[in-house]
């Protein structure tokens, strides 16, 4: 895959050179301010982007913005944020702006990139248009959502809930929570019934649905 790399620590950000160079990868280009951000995406098009949401000169939102920006131009652009902590209202703008909506949209705290097969596997899910939420963050998103019908949901339902929005198939949750896939599908239909969601075969779409009804104003 081509990537690029908007990061301004020297360390990670060679860090990741390294890593993604040793597992295949080839990285076009990096940046390491948020204006240079947008310019690299448009020029290289990757195959997906890795971005740090703070970055100079302000260290707000930089990496986000560009981020976002990318996607108004380039709607299919995978993206992959990475964060030092849970920024719940950043990864809500994220999922839920451009037209690209939220695939191939991955948000990260920056110790998950440490699990290098947790990383790479996040990273790939991501550029075949896919999801990959940290859990602290889908947490977050489940913790807004107040006197609502996720306040239904068993805790068992609500841990598959969370397995599905980071992206998991049924078979991972099964393994995950030591239990069948029939018993996964039980679950999900419960979790669409009661939230109202139309069910769906397609695992990427459910996805889709779920992390659209999480972020619903």
């Amino acid at each position: 895959m081509r990537v690029v790399i908007a990061e301004d620590n020297a360390l990670l950000r060679e860090g990741l050179v390294l890593l993604l160079g040793s597992a295949g990868h080839d990285v076009v280009a990096v940046a390491e301010s948020g204006p240079e951000v947008l310019p690299a995406l448009l020029e290289h098009r990757p195959d997906v982007a890795v971005l740090d949401v703070r970055m100079p000169p302000g260290f707000r939102d930089e990496g986000l913005r560009a981020a976002i920006a990318a996607r108004e131009v380039l709607p299919e652009l995978p993206v992959l944020v990475l964060s030092q902590y849970v920024e719940e209202s950043y990864a809500s703008e994220l999922l839920a702006g451009g037209a690209g909506g939220a695939a191939g949209i991955g948000y990260l705290l920056k110790d998950r990139v440490g699990r290098v097969d947790a990383f790479l596997d996040a990273l790939e899910r991501v550029a075949a248009g896919g999801t990959a939420l940290d859990p602290e963050v889908v947490a977050e998103l489940l913790a807004r959502r107040r006197d609502d019908p996720v306040d239904s949901l068993t805790p068992r339902e609500l841990e598959v809930l969370k397995l599905m929005a980071e992206g998991r198939g049924n078979a991972t949750i099964a393994e995950t929570l030591v239990v069948t896939e029939r018993a996964v599908s039980k679950h999900i239909g419960n979790v669409f019934a009661k939230l109202g969601l139309p069910p769906s075969d397609s695992g990427h779409r459910r996805v889709l649905a779920v992390l659209a009804y999480l972020n619903r104003a």
